[in-house]
């Protein structure tokens, strides 16, 4: 703030900083909060965690506590530990606690990778549109950012893909499956075919990974013999604990050697720990609300028809859905009636979180008086 002799002291404007200048400009990630009855705009699994959970957890959260005047196991082994374990059981490799790094939230564990792998001088190539952060990510690394191709239908074209990443060789190569905002899942043969078009690193970002449709395979199946090759997870969407922050990855132990050159001293808390595995422990009950999410999510898919509209198809927790002549617009109609969507920035397309029946009730019965106003060509 700036003081002046004439009254109180004026805001300083962030263009008034010496603000690096490709930061100069720039918005920051979010998504409304709004105070609505029906939410679905940020992906969440809507469902309450179990309360066998939360009696283990106020358990777990009291015995770390009694050590909170000492730092955390800066390793997190235990934890690595038992996401290995969850991983190898779902996987059907078997993945060890020395391939597995954590994080506060898969957005950390991106940031560490290219505060490792990018960095001044070096790039970072993503197939928009696809999840905001990665060059927000990529901008605060200083680490250049790329748009690659998607065919208009979202999906990536392998060969012209391929052919990008041999012309721009870049350092880093995102590939986010099943895609944030569009769902789509990527071809296990595609992921293959752009690691071997670069010598940089290829991550694979599945936070939506236990949404997929039956037979949609993870790129977890490729990690042998491929040490460029990370596969990054969240315990926010399937385990419905998007307020622990707890984000990892599988990949070479020689990548989560690397990490620990870059992370922060004791970057995971004892209580998110303590926290993270207590939830581990309950696997099964947490899962056990995927399948009903999922069947939220195809009965969106199904009804959209109906009303004028389409999706694409989605291996997530969420639909894309239009086409709208005026998508904002559309938004904003849906808004008033009390259900709040996503405007992803995409001409014509909206997206809406599967939630539980009501809210896909509500969802449904707003779209079907906004449709007809909104949708193109109408």
């Amino acid at each position: 703030m700036t003081a002046t002799q004439d009254g109180p002291a004026e805001l300083t404007s962030v263009d008034a900083l010496p603000l690096r200048p490709e930061l100069r400009g720039k918005t920051p990630y979010g998504a409304p909060q709004l105070k609505v009855a029906h939410r679905l705009n940020t992906n969440e699994n809507p469902y309450p965690l179990p309360p066998e959970l939360l009696a283990d957890l106020a358990t777990a959260l009291a015995e770390a506590s009694v050590e909170l005047n000492r730092y955390p196991d800066r390793d997190a082994v235990a934890l690595r530990t038992d996401l290995a374990a969850y991983l190898t059981r779902t996987a059907g490799d078997r993945v060890g606690p020395e391939q597995v790094w954590a994080a506060n939230g898969s957005n950390e564990v991106l940031q560490q990778l290219l505060q490792a792998f990018g960095g001044a001088g070096r790039t970072a190539l993503g197939f928009t549109p696809s999840y905001s952060m990665h060059p927000i990510i990529a901008a605060g690394t200083g680490t250049a950012w790329i748009d690659g191709h998607r065919r208009a239908d979202f999906t990536i074209d392998a060969d012209a893909a391929v052919a990008q990443v041999r012309e721009l060789r870049p350092d880093v190569v995102f590939v986010t499956s099943p895609n944030n905002p569009t769902g789509t899942a990527v071809e296990p043969a595609t992921v293959e075919a752009l690691y071997a078009a670069t010598q940089g690193m290829v991550v694979v970002d599945e936070a939506y990974a236990e949404f997929a449709r039956l037979g949609t395979p993870s790129a977890l199946a490729l990690l042998p013999d491929r040490p460029r090759l990370v596969v990054s997870r969240t315990m926010s969407k399937a385990f419905g604990m998007a307020g622990l922050r707890l984000g990892y990855l599988a990949a070479d132990p020689a990548v989560v050697d690397a990490l620990q050159l870059v992370r922060l001293p004791y970057h995971l808390s004892a209580l998110t720990q303590a926290a993270a595995r207590a939830a581990l422990a309950h696997t099964d009950a947490l899962l056990a609300t995927v399948d009903a999410v999922k069947a939220e999510r195809d009965r969106i898919v199904a009804e959209l028809p109906r009303l004028g509209l389409t999706s694409v198809p989605s291996d997530a927790n969420f639909v894309l859905f239009g086409r709208f002549a005026d998508a904002r617009a559309a938004w904003q109609a849906l808004l008033d009636h009390d259900v709040l969507v996503r405007d992803v920035g995409i001409p014509g397309w909206l997206r809406v979180t599967a939630g539980t029946p009501a809210e896909t009730e509500a969802f449904l019965t707003a779209l079907g008086e906004v449709a007809p106003a909104h949708r193109l060509g109408d």
